[in-house]
């Protein structure tokens, strides 16, 4: 750590050209993210012809903010309107629309932005401090660790699905056999494409995203609207963004923690990226509470973990791009080529060269994190005005939104179709309890899997010896396995209570 280089970027960043930068790419990356269907990339790509004519500092700090602020606005439309503005926001849904629903919409969505600064914060410091030895080991992950992975991110399951692990673990298996769509990424083979040239490239989650959650809830309240009981509604439309007590904060100081580590981790791990963090959090966070049942009924813990965890996922995302020049997410290769577009090579010698601008990167992320309190509370008391409407036309908005979202993917009609197809296997889903969060987990990580699963048979010649001798994968998946025993353990256990009880 050079102490020079940390003053120099200080008087970098916090110039008042640099400040309204940082300001401006925080509102526009929370209003990208509230938008079913413009992640975080795509707010990234919209600002970067904006950087050309900045210096490199400006440019990069600028789209930076940006990141951030896109992996905060998420969790607003998936909190409001249980439609997740990102893929980062999955898991945000599970906890923050059953709070939304008890009228407390302003704490679901305080909790959320105060997780995503302190995940943001905490991984701008670790990133300063532990890049160099983050980055070897990120170097060590191969395929067996990256199946070891998915099977970690796999067991969120039996905390999303806890009412009946059957179904949950039936919707996750659909999930898995739709990511096998298309063509095989090792042998190219095409799989059940059924001679659709829309197939080929395999079924998106984000179409799939939105019409499982977002219209699938539209047709549920449009049925319901006739018999819902409107006196009320008034009351529970003045949102606004409740700002939690250090008190408060400090109480989740456990779940910020073990979600500010993992992020950090998952985010280094390139391909990964903030989802797979976020869905992981949310199951260790819902294992490790004293209170596991309340989770998916609307808890903090159930917000905190996964914001947290996509926000921290930020700065390990940042890591290898800088560091090895290998993108940690999809937005960090946008940066990337940021960094290319104003003649600076990512990788060792960028550290060693620039050490003012791996500082100012840093600095950014912290500044755009606490931006995320004052930011955010604007952004969502604007947002939220949109449920003033009345339902009718409140559902024909969130749906024409998600009509674009899917679109807009990779401008095909086909992406909307898929949407609309999702939506009343969604319906089918809620009417029978089965999971439509583990389907949409299933379909995520199915790829990951698969694909290193098989890239490690074959490198090893069909053994599968190769996952337990490698001693990082090992544990991973000891981990995962505990993760999946432990609802059929505790089922034992409260057995043998209700019986000694009898």
């Amino acid at each position: 750590m050079n102490p020079t280089a940390i003053i120099e970027a200080c008087l970098q960043v916090f110039t008042p050209l640099n400040l309204v930068f940082v300001v401006a790419g925080v509102m526009f990356g929370m209003v990208c993210g509230a938008l079913p269907g413009l992640s975080s990339s795509m707010a990234i790509v919209l600002m970067l012809p904006f950087t050309y004519t900045m210096t490199p500092v400006s440019a990069i700090v600028m789209l930076v903010a940006v990141y951030v602020g896109g992996a905060c606005g998420g969790s607003i439309s998936a909190i409001l309107l249980k439609t997740p503005g990102t893929p980062e926001a999955v898991a945000t849904t599970f906890d923050g629309y059953p709070m939304a629903q008890k009228g407390k919409a302003g704490r679901a969505l305080g909790v959320s932005v105060s997780a995503s600064s302190v995940g943001g914060i905490m991984s701008a410091i670790a990133m300063l401090i532990c890049a160099p030895l983050l980055a070897m080991l990120a170097l060590k992950f191969q395929s067996a660790e990256y199946f070891a992975l998915g099977l970690l991110g796999l067991s969120c399951i039996t905390s999303i699905g806890a009412k009946n692990q059957t179904k949950a673990l039936f919707s996750v298996c659909i999930g898995l056999l739709l990511s096998t769509v298309g063509i095989d990424a090792i042998n190219g083979a095409y799989r059940f494409t059924f001679d659709q040239v829309f197939l080929l490239n395999g079924i998106d989650y984000i179409p799939v995203m939105i019409g499982s959650f977002a219209l699938t809830e539209v047709y549920k309240n449009a049925a319901e609207y006739k018999n819902r009981d409107t006196t009320t509604v008034a009351d529970s439309k003045k949102i606004s963004l409740e700002t939690l007590k250090l008190k408060e904060i400090a109480h989740m100081w456990s779940v910020l923690l073990k979600s500010s580590i993992i992020g950090t981790i998952i985010g280094i791990i390139p391909a990964a990226g903030g989802s797979i963090a976020s869905l992981v959090s949310y199951g260790v966070a819902a294992k490790s509470s004293k209170h596991p049942e309340e989770f998916g009924k609307g808890c903090d813990e159930g917000i905190a973990a996964p914001e947290c965890a996509n926000n921290a996922a930020i700065g390990g995302s940042l890591v290898p791009t800088m560091v090895l020049g290998i993108p940690g997410s999809p937005t960090a290769a946008i940066i990337m080529a940021a960094f290319m577009i104003h003649n600076l090579t990512p990788g060792p010698l960028l550290i060693r060269n620039q050490p003012v601008l791996l500082n100012a990167i840093f600095l950014g992320i912290v500044l755009a994190s606490l931006l995320l309190f004052v930011v955010g509370r604007f952004i969502t008391k604007q947002f939220a005005q949109i449920l003033k409407l009345p339902y009718p036309l409140l559902g024909t908005v969130i749906a024409a939104l998600g009509t674009v979202g899917a679109y807009s993917l990779h401008n095909s009609f086909y992406d909307v179709l898929i949407m609309f197809g999702f939506s009343f296997i969604g319906i089918l889903f809620n009417k029978f309890n089965y999971s439509n969060p583990a389907m949409i987990l299933g379909l995520i990580l199915g790829s990951i899997v698969e694909n290193n699963l098989r890239k490690q048979l074959i490198l090893s010649g069909g053994s599968a010896a190769s996952f337990f001798t490698r001693p990082l994968a090992l544990v991973i998946i000891v981990v995962a396995v505990i993760a999946f025993a432990s609802p059929l353990i505790q089922g034992l256990k409260d057995k043998k209570t209700g019986k000694a009880g009898a």
